[in-house]
């Protein structure tokens, strides 16, 4: 009987070989800080890829880590805030921070970042947000929570893993809560950038 040629097994096996160790590779992360950040979520469905990712700073101090994830990629705030699809920011802390003061931070954030005609219907959203971080207490150095868009659904928010309340329907809502990170008066100017892929 004869026996293939070892050369003509050689592509196949490679073949084998290779895809074998994709389907077992590990997801890859960004260290930021220290913190491994994903660079792709699974959101109800929809594969969302990291569009950038940076820290918060006040002063000197690292506050949190923060990346946002789209469907697709954007490099300005127009093109965040209209992009289809599922959206996501997740946060995680670098320090311990009382939760009810970093809700109060969001919520001046919104209000610096918002026309005036419009804040007066956010105001509803932010009470319910405010009191979802009150809940919390403390935020503690690694702890994680994440602001998600779902088309049809709304904006939740999941704080160490737990959904907060139900969801906020309304866009306009999520895309204050973008603003204030990407916004004309964003907590950070060099996170607004990182967040939106600028190399600085």
């Amino acid at each position: 009987m004869r026996l293939p040629c070892p050369s003509r097994l050689r592509a196949p096996v490679a073949a084998l070989l290779l895809l074998g160790a994709c389907l077992i590779a590990p997801a890859a992360t960004l260290d930021v800080a220290g913190v491994k950040i994903e660079d792709s979520h699974t959101l109800r469905g929809t594969v969302l890829r990291l569009n950038g990712a940076g820290i918060r700073y006040k002063a000197f101090f690292k506050v949190y880590t923060a990346g946002l994830y789209l469907v697709g990629s954007a490099s300005t705030p127009e093109e965040v805030l209209g992009a289809p699809g599922p959206k996501r920011v997740t946060i995680t802390m670098l320090r311990s921070i009382d939760a009810n003061e970093l809700g109060k931070l969001f919520t001046k954030g919104v209000e610096e970042n918002s026309p005036r005609s419009e804040f007066a219907q956010l105001i509803p959203g932010l009470l319910r947000m405010g009191q979802m971080f009150a809940d919390q207490k403390t935020l503690q150095a690694g702890d994680t929570f994440t602001v998600d868009w779902i088309p049809g659904t709304g904006t939740i928010v999941t704080v160490k893993g737990a959904v907060q309340g139900d969801p906020i329907k309304e866009q306009a809502f999520f895309n204050a809560l973008l603003r204030i990170w990407l916004g004309p008066v964003p907590a950070d100017y060099k996170l607004k950038d990182a967040l939106l892929g600028i190399k600085g």
